[in-house]
């Protein structure tokens, strides 16, 4: 006979799967990726080391699928922001404010997936992350050029340049030290806002009117301590 799993046993197996990525998830927030390592993980997730290679074979198949689910998250965060705005400049400001804030909340998480040295290849995933994300803007830039509110532009080179100049300015090796305190953050995530609308046409005045109009939601308010 045939050995079918119930909707329990689904369940459970999928919860403990959360959970190893749950412990990876804070082992790589508090210690870069070099503190993602089997037997840590298996202990913050209170389960058998030989468990976690039954879900993820190797440490490889752990932080690429850290890396996508981190990915994942902001991909979802970014899409909920930009089609709650209301038109396409507001949602690309919205797209480009989501990204920073996101980066600037967990900068040591942010860098281990962007660009950390680890001892595994995790180019692949890294790379499908950085595509997700860059082809997210490209859409949100198209949208904003169909109708009339940007330039005609290559979108692709453009999402892919903004992407670049916004890590690199708030993670990368050059960004401030800093920005944790939330002023300070505040004020990172509407220069680089205001840098990236400038950057694809949006006029002056009009780019900063939506950069303090995103800067004074909610999320982006309660992420960056306003």
């Amino acid at each position: 006979m045939v050995y079918r799993r119930t909707h329990q046993v689904v369940k459970r197996l999928a919860a403990r799967r959360s959970a190893i990525l749950a412990a990876a998830r804070e082992a790589a927030a508090e210690g870069g990726m070099a503190a993602v390592q089997i037997a840590p993980v298996a202990v913050r997730a209170n389960v058998a080391a030989g468990t976690v290679y039954r879900y993820f074979p190797s440490k490889a198949d752990l932080i690429s699928e850290l890396i996508a689910e981190v990915s994942r998250d902001e991909l979802a965060a970014i899409r909920r922001a930009a089609d709650a705005a209301p038109g396409p400049s507001s949602a690309l400001a919205a797209a480009v404010t989501t990204v920073a804030v996101h980066t600037l909340s967990q900068r040591r998480l942010a860098w281990g997936i962007l660009a950390e040295p680890v001892d595994v290849d995790v180019s692949a995933s890294r790379l499908a992350s950085r595509r997700e994300i860059a082809g997210e803007i490209a859409a949100r830039i198209e949208a904003a050029v169909r109708a009339g509110h940007l330039p005609a532009q290559d979108t692709a080179l453009a999402a892919t340049a903004l992407l670049g100049a916004l890590h690199e300015a708030l993670v990368g090796p050059l960004a401030p030290d800093n920005l944790e305190d939330p002023a300070k953050m505040r004020d990172a995530v509407q220069t680089v806002t205001l840098l990236a609308l400038r950057a694809v046409g949006v006029m002056d005045a009009r780019a900063r009117g939506l950069v303090v109009q995103q800067t004074l939601l909610p999320t982006a308010k309660a992420l960056v301590g306003a």
